[in-house]
Order: C-alpha cells, then sequence, then structure tokens
C-alpha cells in the first residue's frame, strides 16, 4: 500500500487526486497540506508539513512557492516527491535538480500519460520524416491561463529537436512581413478561450502531405491520473530525477 501526502489538498487538483487515490485499492492518502487546517473526506488537512503524517509519497499540486517547505519534508522524512506545480523560477529549476542528488524526485510539464506517449511519437516522427517536412505546434488552453506557450508545448518542440540535434530555432507565433519560413525553425503557437483544459497539435507539413498528431485533454482528472501512476512508480525509488517516460518505460 502506498501512502501519500497531498500538498494543495483542498484544490480543485488536490480533491481530484484525492478522489482517485481513494477509488486506488493500492495507495492511501494519509493525510494533507494547505492553506486551512480541518478535514477532508475523513483525511486531516494540516496548515504546514510540520505536523504532517509520514508518507511515502508526497503529491504537490500547492504552488512553486511552496517548493521549500516540500523538498524540507522529504529530506527529513526520506518521502519521494510529485512536483505538479507550475511556475518555477530559473533558481527553483536548479534548486530541484541539487535536491533530487538527496532524494527521489519526479517532475514533468505534463502529468498526462497520453501527452507523454506523444512525446514520443513525435521524436519518432521527426526521425523518419527528417527536414522535408516542417514542424508547427499549436497549443489551446482556457482563458484563464497566465503563461504562453504552455510548458507542454515546449517540452514537445524539445522532443521534436532531438532529432534535429537541437539545431531548431524556436519561433512564437509570426507578425508582419517577418519573411518566408526558414528549415530551422519550429514554430509555436497559442490559443487561449472558454474553458479548454488542454489541446497540443503537433503537424508535420511536407510538400504533398501533412501528418498531425495531436492530444486533446478533455478533463483535468487525467492529470490526477497520471500523478496517481507517478506515486505508484515513485515509492521505494532511490534518489534521482524523474519523469513520466520512466514511468512508459517501466510498464
Amino acid at each position: 500500500m502506498v501512502q501519500i501526502l497531498i500538498s494543495g489538498i483542498l484544490g480543485h487538483m488536490g480533491r481530484n487526486v484525492l478522489e482517485l487515490v481513494r477509488e486506488d485499492a493500492d495507495t492511501e492518502c494519509v493525510g494533507g497540506v494547505d492553506l486551512q487546517e480541518g478535514e477532508l473526506c475523513g483525511v486531516p488537512v494540516h496548515a504546514g508539513f510540520d505536523k504532517a503524517e509520514k508518507a511515502d509519497v508526497v503529491i504537490d499540486f500547492s504552488s512553486a512557492a511552496n517548493l521549500d517547505n516540500v523538498l524540507a519534508y522529504a529530506k527529513r522524512t526520506g518521502a519521494a516527491i510529485i512536483l505538479a506545480a507550475t511556475g518555477y523560477s530559473d533558481a527553483q529549476l536548479k534548486q530541484i535538480e541539487e535536491a533530487a542528488k538527496e532524494i527521489p524526485l519526479f517532475k514533468t510539464a505534463n502529468l498526462s500519460v497520453g501527452i507523454n506517449l506523444l512525446q514520443k511519437l513525435v521524436r519518432e516522427a521527426a526521425e523518419v520524416l527528417g527536414e522535408k517536412f516542417d514542424v508547427e505546434i499549436i497549443e489551446r488552453h482556457h482563458n484563464l491561463k497566465k503563461d504562453a506557450p504552455s510548458g507542454t508545448a515546449f517540452m514537445l518542440a524539445e522532443s521534436v529537436n532531438e532529432a534535429f540535434g537541437g539545431e531548431k530555432e524556436y519561433v512564437y507565433g509570426r507578425e508582419g512581413m517577418c519573411g518566408a519560413r526558414k528549415k530551422a525553425e519550429i514554430g509555436i503557437h497559442a490559443v487561449r478561450g472558454g474553458n479548454i483544459v488542454g489541446e497540443h497539435e503537433v503537424m508535420f507539413a511536407g510538400e504533398d502531405e501533412i501528418i498531425t498528431i495531436s492530444h486533446s485533454a478533455r478533463s483535468k482528472k487525467v492529470f490526477a491520473a497520471g500523478a496517481v501512476k507517478a506515486a505508484k512508480f515513485m515509492c521505494g525509488k532511490p534518489a534521482g530525477k524523474y519523469n513520466m517516460q520512466d514511468v512508459l518505460a517501466d510498464e
């Protein structure tokens, strides 16, 4: 039984994770951490990590501002961490890299299993299609998303670029008399509107054919499901940095 502590348990994603953990016979939520103390579905909720229950894995859907507290708890208790928050600064990303030398740490730009399969597929497609195909990435999200392009779009661009030895240049949208498209470009475009959960499309445009590989998230539960899958994978792992590609390879 994998014992899980949920950071940000009172938020929308935290509640989704709790629901899935309760439905999974192999996992148990031993507690939660959020801004308010209390109880949720019989699970104790603490206002800080100092009183939090010992767990095998922490799933953190709180915020980047909570990173120090999450890392301190993991180092103190030996728990593995699933970092599912967004908006980490460059300094925090370096902090995460250093922490992975001491604790088992899981981080990915997108917890959806489907997106991570898409990442693998677009890399393989780029290797096969090569320079004869132009690559454009279009991502769509709800109108409340603050950053653009999405971290997932950048992750997909990186996967494509691996096939070209990292030599491609990222062009974020186009405007005005920008000239003909260069072969060394990967175009990345952001759409914002309504309540779109998340859609990502990678288009390979050739002389006589177009190949499109896409993923559409219909509910945020796909991210919670990925977090629970990652938690089961991370239980008992040695120190190091892991991502969803490691989970897929293990399966």
